[in-house]
């Protein structure tokens, strides 16, 4: 019912920027989480960061604070990731999720959520 569209990947040099964003459609709760996980070639699909329905809190992996900022745009029922400084080891398929009809807070593990979209690529090269 809930689908989730991943924009903005791509190819960057090392230091570079990129801004994903999830557009989710079909919702049937105002009330949604949203979180981005990445999976890299060889390794476990991880945690990047996620954010309260209302945007009041959000949460972020310790390899990538600092660097990138989850928001959302509720008006718009978009999530972006904003990547900034990023390296080579930030190279990955990445994630966006969503669950409904929960409390206002944080959700950081993969079973928490309920929706996935396709992934977007996001490569950087040294």
């Amino acid at each position: 019912q809930v689908q989730l569209v991943e924009s903005g990947g791509g190819l960057v040099q090392a230091g570079g920027s990129l801004r994903l964003s999830c557009a989710p459609s079909g919702r049937t709760s105002r009330s949604y989480a949203m979180g981005w996980f990445r999976q890299a070639p060889g390794k476990e699909r991880e945690f990047v960061a996620a954010i309260s329905w209302s945007g009041g809190s959000t949460a972020y992996a310790d390899s990538v604070k600092g660097r990138f900022t989850i928001s959302r745009d509720n008006a718009k029922n978009t999530v972006y990731l904003q990547m900034n400084s990023l390296k080579p080891e930030d190279t990955a398929v990445y994630y966006c999720a969503t669950k409904g009809w929960v409390r206002d807070t944080v959700w950081t593990r993969e079973y928490e959520y309920e929706y996935w979209g396709q992934g977007t690529q996001v490569t950087v090269s040294s």
